[in-house]
């Protein structure tokens, strides 16, 4: 009777516990032949379509972002290999050409513009200074915030204030071969760009005679001694209360910006 009873007892367990879990069984070779052929040919078909067929393939360039430069003259730099696929265009060796070729482009994204198109958004450097050429042929290099000279132009822009580098004592001189032109210009550039508004606008020319000695030539004849580009918001400042206080002042000195002075009436 005690054996038919645990008999019995693991007869529930068993029924309560329910029917023992299905054993994993292994896929056949043929499942596995089949499955593999099939992604062989799903990979061969993509490469296919990618690469060989004529549905994925660069078929127009559309330009964004132009201002001084033209569509067509980004157009042909860039040289899209149009027909190629799509996704064997190298789109940073794209960018390197346009950026190489055409100086006035300050940065270029180049994007896949699925099925057909590449996209090429540029966005063009902006004059902060003007520099007559070098060699007095009448032209005018473009300088732009970096103090890069980006682009040879036949006509001053309207509203650029011009850039003279003017070494004309020993002391200057010197300065100039310490520092070199470009880190002077890159000086004059950082005054240039903390200017108030206001006195922006009536900017015509900065002046460099040495790193310690950059004035501005403002509208009426007013000048501003600047003295190096450094403390140049408390210059900005100081001459921002000169102005101020006196407005029809004809020279300003914010060389040290705890000292300012105005004179002229």
């Amino acid at each position: 009777m005690a054996g038919s009873a645990v008999t019995d007892r693991e007869d529930a367990e068993a029924h309560e516990a329910g029917p023992p879990p299905p054993r994993f069984r292994r896929p056949s070779v043929r499942t596995l032949i089949v499955a593999g052929v099939l992604l062989v040919l799903i990979g061969a078909g993509g490469t296919w379509s990618l690469y060989g067929s004529q549905w994925l393939r660069v078929e127009r360039v559309t330009i964004s972002g132009t201002g001084v430069l033209t569509p067509a003259q980004v157009r042909d730099a860039a040289a899209v290999p149009v027909g190629a696929p799509l996704i064997s265009v190298d789109t940073d060796v794209i960018a390197d050409r346009l950026r190489q070729k055409l100086p006035r482009i300050d940065a270029v994204d180049v994007v896949r513009s699925w099925p057909h198109g590449i996209g090429l958004k540029v966005t063009e450097r902006k004059p902060v200074l003007i520099a007559a050429e070098e060699r007095n042929s009448g032209k005018f290099v473009e300088v732009d915030h970096e103090g890069v000279r980006f682009a040879t132009v036949d006509k001053a822009p309207k509203g650029v204030p011009r850039l003279e580098l003017t070494p004309d004592q020993k002391g200057a001189a010197a300065s100039l071969r310490r520092f070199g032109p470009e880190r002077l210009t890159r000086e004059a550039v950082r005054v240039a760009g903390r200017l108030p508004a206001a006195v922006a606008r009536d900017t015509r020319t900065v002046k460099v005679r040495s790193y310690d000695d950059i004035s501005l030539e403002l509208t009426g004849g007013r000048i501003v001694v600047w003295g190096s580009g450094e403390k140049s918001a408390q210059k900005v400042h100081a001459l921002t209360a000169l102005m101020k206080a006196a407005p029809k002042a004809r020279h300003f000195d914010v060389s040290v910006p705890t000292a300012p002075a105005s004179v002229g009436s």
